[in-house]
């Protein structure tokens, strides 16, 4: 399988976007009772579903997360018998290339010494769109990635997520002035993030997107790639993707169905 995302060079973090949806962000409060209803979901104490082989999965946050609201996906993972990674990158807001190259590449090495493996990624949102470019970029490294909600084919996106963005912006060339390029947290930006993205996946990375379309925070037409066997609509919530039940299901047994073997 060879993913082709060169079509589309991602711009998320452009001011003059179209908005994701006319869906209001009110809406993404359901992703509370997403969360509840994961604790009663039989894939949730991985009743019925494939159990891992202790492969590493390092999982990403969103923008403005942190590792902390991955919590219960870590311990679910866990309990799956994989060896689950936070990526260690702290607060999702800061030039994605920067916490690639300071934070989440030195869990990569980590997890691949620690296991013996290639490791497995998923990323939430932006954290979906840093797990592409980083496999992108080490492919011999990295199994699979699963993206949920992850906009890595355009640039739509709610108007207060494009204002949070940037006020980040911002933030990023106060703090690194000249450290950083001109294009900053902008799909035009050259920078190995960026290009990364717009590189073909190899048949050795297996790619997984879930994505939602009641997504109130980025359109859900810019979270697939158009290929069946890769896209994967679960209902739910943006914030939700983390606890949704369906999207577990969808995890567990992609999963599964790359195991890693050296």
């Amino acid at each position: 399988m060879v993913t082709d995302l060169a079509v589309s060079c991602p711009a998320i973090f452009d001011r003059n976007d179209t908005p994701a949806t006319e869906l209001p962000m009110w809406r993404e409060c359901f992703s509370a009772f997403e969360a509840a209803l994961l604790h009663i979901a039989p894939v949730y104490y991985g009743l019925g579903t494939p159990h891992g082989d202790q492969s590493g999965v390092i999982i990403i946050p969103g923008f403005l997360g942190t590792d902390v609201y991955l919590f219960e996906l870590y311990a679910w993972l866990h309990r799956l018998d994989y060896r689950p990674y936070y990526s260690g990158i702290g607060l999702n807001a800061e030039c994605p290339n920067l916490l690639i190259r300071r934070s989440l590449n030195a869990t990569i090495d980590r997890a691949r010494e620690e296991t013996g493996r290639k490791v497995h990624i998923i990323g939430h949102s932006l954290g979906g769109m840093m797990a592409m470019s980083a496999a992108a970029q080490r492919p011999d490294d990295v199994a699979s990635v699963v993206t949920l909600a992850a906009p890595f084919r355009g640039k739509a996106a709610h108007p207060n997520i494009l204002r949070a963005a940037d006020m980040v912006r911002g933030f990023i060339k106060a703090r690194h002035g000249d450290g950083v390029l001109p294009s900053c947290y902008t799909g035009h930006c050259p920078c190995d993030f960026v290009d990364n993205l717009t590189r073909q996946l190899p048949a050795s990375v297996k790619l997984t997107a879930v994505y939602t379309r009641t997504d109130s925070i980025v359109d859900w037409q810019y979270c697939v790639t158009g290929d069946k066997d890769i896209d994967v609509e679960v209902p739910g919530t943006h914030v939700g993707l983390v606890f949704n039940p369906s999207a577990y299901t969808v995890m567990s047994q992609r999963l599964a169905a790359c195991r890693t073997v050296e």
